[in-house]
């Protein structure tokens, strides 16, 4: 897998799991204090996460990192 599909699978699971917890983009945002647009960038595999905000994002979702990058 390249750079730019583990992106992709990265924004793809954030989005199943944003959606699981009958969320939108706005309001996962929210809970990590990031703006919507930076979260569209991130579930559309456009930008390179760094750890510290996929941990934000588990936490927010309520589930494990290990869980989060699980695909």
């Amino acid at each position: 897998m390249d750079k730019e599909q583990l992106k992709k699978k990265i924004g793809q699971r954030i989005v199943e799991l944003r959606n699981q917890k009958g969320w939108n983009q706005s309001d996962l945002a929210r809970a990590c204090n990031k703006d919507r647009q930076a979260m569209e960038k991130l579930e559309n595999g456009k930008v390179n996460p760094t750890l510290f905000t996929l941990l934000e994002i588990s936490k927010a979702l309520e589930t494990t990192l290990s869980e989060l990058i699980n695909f």
